[in-house]
Formats: structure tokens, sequence, C-alpha cells
């Protein structure tokens, strides 16, 4: 499917945080430039909201970064890590993610879900057969879903241009 962009689409952005932090590092060994990844996004259309969910450490070391995102016009929802008592950890935003999404989707011509995540495919559905909005995925190919991929109308391989969307010593494997 050709998918059209233009600059009366109003555009969601959903960014799934944590999936993208822990792509580039494992990746590149190096951060995300979430500014540049906006832009590449919304691509010069009407951006209506942009919301990244973050997760929140007892340390509290993050709060630099979520400032850097306000200053770039996206707004975080926080949520803690959960430490359980075997030293597991689980930071995870999928449902509030989608609540989100399905809240605002009638409101918005594309949806644009920055995440690799395969459990967003049930959404990326539903978003298609229910609310005619356009749906976009923009993450690192190597880390993304195959069937989040298929089943979105458009795909931004961030893998494309890793200098172009990360900050640091990049290492290309």
């Amino acid at each position: 499917m050709t998918v059209i962009k233009h600059k009366e689409q109003r555009v969601g952005i959903f960014i799934d945080t944590q999936n993208l932090y822990h792509s580039a590092r494992n990746l590149y060994k190096a951060r995300v430039d979430f500014g540049a990844v906006l832009k590449e996004a919304v691509a010069g259309r009407k951006l209506v909201r942009a919301i990244a969910y973050v997760i929140t450490t007892e340390a509290g070391e993050e709060k630099n970064f979520f400032d850097a995102l306000t200053k770039l016009g996206i707004e975080t929802k926080t949520k803690d890590l959960q430490i359980f008592h075997s030293g597991s950890k689980k930071g995870d935003w999928d449902v509030g993610l989608t609540v989100d999404v399905m809240r605002m989707a009638s409101r918005l011509d594309a949806v644009i879900l920055i995440s690799g995540d395969g459990d967003f495919v049930p959404l990326v559905e539903y978003l298609q057969n229910y609310t005619g909005a356009q749906v976009e995925v923009v993450s690192f190919g190597k880390t993304t879903s195959m069937k989040l991929k298929e089943s979105a109308d458009d795909f931004v391989d961030l893998s494309d241009s890793p200098k172009k969307f990360l900050m640091g010593n990049i290492k290309v494997r």
C-alpha cells in the first residue's frame, strides 16, 4: 500500500521509550536522538500530540532525559519501575499506550507508533479496521516484530540511517 503523507494530516505520536532505548543500546551501543526521530515521524504534517511513555527509577537519574523530551514538545507519561521479590524488574506501558491511542484515534489521520513491539499488532489492526486512521511504525528494523512491520500501513526503519537518529559513538554492526 502506498502511504500518502500531506501537510494537513493530523498526526499523533506514541513512543514506547523503553523499546527504542534498548534497541539502540543493543544494536549500536548508542542513545536515541528523539528530536530527529520526532522530526522524521511528523514528516512536515500537523502534530496534534506526541507522548513518550517512560519508566522512573528510585534513583531518579532519568529526570534530565524527561526534561529534554519536554523541551522537544514531547509529553511524558511516567510509571515507576516494578521490582519483584525475586529481583526481576518490569517497566511496561503497553496497555496505557494502547488506551491513549484508542482514546485519541478519532481525532487523528495518522497514528504513529514508535516501537518495534509485536504486542501492538492487535492495536494496529483495530485502528485500520475501525477508525480509518493510517498507522505508521517507526523503529529499528532488526529489533522490530516482522508481524508489526507487515501490519502497519508504513514502516520507517531507523536502521537505514543510524547516524541520523542516534547520539554518541555509534557502533554499526
